[in-house]
């Protein structure tokens, strides 16, 4: 798909087919979050891939009960040591949202449904993972192929949003 059209595309999607995603397009979608830029090339990601419906359904438990329909849950971990803190901005936030958007463009491009997922307790998803306490679960989405297709939702137009050399 050409690469407007895949950004045009991409849904959040909210229900899936429980058919498996194959393990080339699991690969496929982690390998673009691999490439994604961070802060001083750190990559301080960890991605968990679960399938298993036990844990699938612990992870439901942390906020959002239809993620376990899905037949793959991606979580995006971060360690935030390896990343940066500038002023109060701590850079492993930005660099997980970076390398997710790669992922979920990615799986747009092969077909595949996922839902930017930040919304949950990170405690509760934390012990359904064994993730250790220095290491944060920053965001994570179902994978799957779609059992609906969501309408695009209203985008703001470039005139709304843009400002030429300061802000007025």
């Amino acid at each position: 798909m050409e690469f407007m059209e895949v950004i045009r595309q991409r849904r959040s999607v909210r229900k899936y087919r429980p058919d498996p995603v194959p393990q080339a397009k699991i690969d496929h979608v982690l390998e673009a979050a691999r490439l994604a830029p961070s802060w001083a090339n750190s990559q301080c990601w960890i991605f968990i891939v679960v399938t298993d419906p036990k844990v699938k359904r612990r992870l439901a438990e942390a906020g959002n009960d239809w993620i376990e329909q899905a037949p793959t849950i991606i979580v995006a971990c971060a360690d935030p040591k390896k990343s940066g803190v500038k002023g109060d901005q701590q850079y492993y936030l930005l660099d997980i949202g970076i390398a997710l958007e790669h992922l979920v463009l990615a799986a747009a491009d092969e077909g595949l449904a996922t839902c930017w997922v930040g919304w949950f307790d990170e405690h509760t998803a934390r012990a359904a993972l064994g993730v250790p306490d220095d290491i944060r679960v920053v965001a994570l989405t179902p994978l799957g192929y779609a059992e609906e297709e969501p309408e695009a939702r209203p985008r703001r137009s470039l005139g709304e949003i843009v400002r030429r050399d300061r802000w007025g």
